[in-house]
């Protein structure tokens, strides 16, 4: 039976199982939110971990009978990416009850049990293939990564074709396949394999259609939207970006128009929502070309920079459903570029409702450009009066903290610094931003503001900025130039007439502040001032909040947690203060507490177990070396991968082809250095290779740490073809050296006593799981660069850690 080599099979269940874990991420962030797509995914991973303390249990028991078990493996894997996530959206559970039911909890961990099978029986096959074939360790290892890095790429180009309940099913035929090509490559006779396979694919497409179907929370936005009576969905898409939906409601009419004035003249015309991933509303406005239907824009506080002087070229950096294009379009604007990272937004707007939008879109004077905002303007160096920074998420999601998670590079210093380079003299960024209470949100963006005028040097930035709110939103103003006393008064007449507060103006008393929509205190002006004063730095450590800004080495700007106030915000939970906690932060904190505990039990079992049954030979192998070696390379392989993933976003503009690219990259390059590391498994000069290995990934990785940003700043504006080659050749030889020490461990491992090499497997899972939680983690606090030095002192341990009693 070992005569075979099932890396063909191997290469199938491994991307098999890397495109179920990014669709898992896809689905659940449509069906719930972000953040507890991440928390689940990560959880469910632990299906490699609990693999390798299977196999250190059942090893003896399935020797010899690696065909027959490991097709099971593949079919179990198969059946259970359906059935258990269809089980697991049944279960009712809301995330956002975490924080005050202890009942969730129970629910939680069904959800987490169930969506980990899959990952455990794939586990299972590749974790005993690398046993069974240990001759051929490091080509099965190569199989295994080389067939996960193409199975990341097609997920994503597989998205942009079928629905995503099409995609669980395709990937389950997929496991089916990888089952009977194993069968076939281990001596099975194939006509009776085939037949098996035709019986079970059509059962598979046979299932019913509602086990696979999206089930989304009934906590979402859209979800209440459709509650009430005359609303249903007229259109429908889907893109590896997510769902976009446009729901009409002819009984209660849609009136999207956040921040808008309480003294508004008239009201929005008839509206479509548009919803991504069932969240995060925009609106399509019906509009007959005429500009009076347009005036209630007029009355938001985004408003305020056409007030304050006319402009010629108008940069929307977010064109939505085009509520902003609207607006320059009624103030006059002459040229409005509006750039928009979803192609499907600008396919249904200009395509399927171009009529309803009055041709918004096909008009001479707006100009679409299908392009992330950063990589928009670092590749145009043309000029504008007004960049407009529109709200680009909801209300809702906001106030829930769900953004604590997410990288955003549209917000950081550097980009904002950037903005502010396209500016003719005199010209206006303006940013909105929704009204949070206790203020951080426009806090920390002023902030940030002052941030990038003091890197451009300005002596005083208090001198080049406004700032305005209204009950729900605000809207902060950068002047290229100095703030002009005409400006100001035409702000003040801008907001009296409107009833906005004013926040700040160069020169404001405190008297003018908090008119109203009364606070009981003025805290937007008295913590602008501050932010401004001498004082910056105190005030800002001793804020209940974190009001840092944002940069391209911490892109999280929704972040606002605090560790020095988290445990006084837990304490308010039961007394109305969850709104002030970041449920996305929270859950970053219970997955790792989740990962840790997990993890601990998986190892510590079999460990308890060597001492008791295993006889001293386990012991005397070095069982600590083996835990720290595969331990690091677990943490390091990952914090390395999700560190430059981040960063090298900065260089192809899109995170969703810099994940498909930079995963792929990373797990091909990996998988041909763990092929070329076959020469050298079990031979005296693995450690010599392991040693070597490591040392390039440490020249490296300095190397990227001090050159890279440059690098990308430098290229940024490459034809995108180039860039892509500079992301593989910067990728391929640190990928390449990093798939060789796992494989040479493993197979010095293999040569010692047998049940060390599946605990080293589940070891090394483990590892992965918690350095993905921990990436985030950390990034938040430390920033990615901090990771990549993490990640290189992994490496540097392992190889010091190197497992003995074999190649010395």
């Amino acid at each position: 039976m070992k005569t075979a080599r099932p890396r063909l099979a191997i290469a199938l269940i491994s991307a098999a199982v890397i495109a179920y874990e990014v669709l898992l991420m896809a689905l659940f962030s449509l069906i719930q939110w972000h953040h507890f797509a991440y928390l689940v995914v990560s959880v469910a991973l632990l299906g490699f971990g609990a693999s390798g303390s299977f196999l250190v249990f059942a090893r003896a028991g399935l020797r010899h009978r690696f065909r027959d078990f490991g097709a099971s493996q593949a079919c179990l894997f198969a059946l259970a990416a359906i059935v258990c996530f269809a089980l697991a959206q049944r279960l009712s559970f809301n995330p956002e009850e975490l924080i005050w039911d202890r009942g969730h909890w129970l629910r939680l961990a069904l959800v987490i049990l169930l969506l980990s099978l899959p990952f455990f029986f794939a586990a299972n096959l590749i974790g005993l293939a690398l046993i069974e074939f240990r001759q051929n360790l490091s080509r099965i290892y190569a199989a295994d990564l080389i067939g996960a890095g193409t199975g990341a790429a097609a997920i994503v180009l597989l998205l942009y074709q079928i629905t995503p309940d099409a995609a669980l099913r395709a990937i389950a035929l997929l496991g089916l396949a990888a089952g009977g090509v194993l069968w076939v490559e281990c001596g099975g006779r194939r006509a009776p394999v085939m037949a098996a396979l035709v019986l079970a694919a059509l059962v598979l497409y046979g299932l019913p259609a509602s086990w696979t179907d999206t089930r989304v929370s009934p906590y979402k936005e859209m979800s209440q939207v459709l509650q009430l009576p005359g609303t249903r969905v007229v259109e429908q898409r889907y893109s590896p970006f997510g769902m976009l939906s446009v729901v009409e409601s002819k009984t209660i009419p849609f009136r999207h128009a956040p921040g808008m004035s309480l003294n508004a003249r008239s009201e929005p015309p008839p509206q479509l929502g548009l919803f991504t991933n069932a969240g995060a509303m925009a609106a399509i406005t019906q509009f007959d070309g005429g500009r009076a239907r347009l005036a209630y824009l007029d009355d938001l506080p985004s408003a305020l920079p056409y007030h304050l002087q006319a402009p010629g070229e108008v940069l929307i950096l977010g064109a939505g459903g085009g509520a902003d294009i609207l607006q320059a379009y009624f103030h006059a604007a002459g040229q409005i570029d509006a750039v928009e990272l979803d192609p499907l937004v600008i396919e249904l707007v200009r395509g399927r409702f171009d009529e309803f939008s009055g041709g918004l879109l096909t008009r001479e004077n707006v100009r679409i450009q299908i392009a992330e905002a950063r990589g928009f303007l670092q590749r145009n160096d043309r000029r504008y009066d007004l960049i407009q920074v529109p709200l680009l998420d909801s209300f809702a999601t906001a106030a829930a903290g769900v953004h604590g998670l997410n990288e955003n590079y549209l917000y950081t210093v550097e980009t904002l610094q950037l903005a502010l380079s396209r500016l003719d003299d005199g010209g206006y960024l303006a940013l909105t931003r929704w009204v949070r209470l206790p203020p951080r949100d426009g806090l920390k963006l002023f902030a940030t503001a002052i941030a990038v005028l003091e890197r451009d040097g300005v002596a005083d930035a208090g001198q080049r900025l406004l700032m305005i709110r209204g009950l729900q939103t605000s809207t902060l103003v950068i002047k290229n130039g100095v703030v002009t006393a005409a400006e100001i008064e035409r702000m003040k007449q801008f907001s009296s007439a409107r009833a906005f507060d004013l926040v700040y103006y160069p020169g404001m008393p405190a008297s003018e502040a908090n008119r109203y929509n009364r606070l009981d205190r003025a805290y937007f002006h008295s913590g602008v001032r501050a932010l401004l004063g001498a004082g910056r730095e105190q005030f800002m450590r001793d804020y209940k909040f974190n009001l840092e800004p944002a940069t391209d080495d911490r892109p999280f700007y929704f972040h606002f947690v605090k560790w020095s106030a988290l445990a006084e915000l837990i304490g308010l939970r039961h007394r109305g203060g969850s709104a002030l906690l970041e449920t996305g932060y929270l859950t970053l904190l219970v997955t790792l507490l989740l990962a840790l505990g997990s993890s601990l039990l998986l190892i510590l079992v079999p460990l308890i177990w060597f001492r008791r049954e295993s006889a001293p030979g386990v012991l005397r192998f070095g069982v600590c070396r083996v835990m720290l070696y595969f331990t690091a390379l677990g943490l390091g392989f990952l914090l390395l991968e999700i560190a430059f993933l981040q960063k090298l976003i900065l260089l192809l503009h899109h995170p969703l082809y810099t994940a498909a690219l930079v995963l792929s990259s990373f797990l091909v390059a990996a998988g041909l250095g763990s092929a070329r590391a076959q020469a050298h498994a079990g031979t005296l000069a693995a450690r010599r290779k392991v040693t070597i290995a490591v040392t390039v990934i440490l020249v490296l990785g300095g190397i990227y740490l001090l050159a890279l940003e440059p690098l990308i700043q430098s290229a940024a504006s490459w034809p995108l073809a180039a860039r892509i080659g500079l992301v593989i050749g910067l990728i391929a030889p640190l990928g390449f050296c990093m798939g060789m020490p796992f494989p040479l461990g493993l197979a010095a491992v293999s040569l010692g006593p047998p049940a060390l090499t599946p605990w080293a497997w589940g070891l090394n899972g483990c590892a992965s799981v918690i350095s993905a939680v921990l990436a985030t983690l950390l990034a938040i606090h430390f920033g990615f660069n901090a990771i990549i030095l993490l990640a290189l002192t992994c490496y540097a341990a392992a190889a010091a850690t190197y497992p003995i009693g074999i190649g010395d």
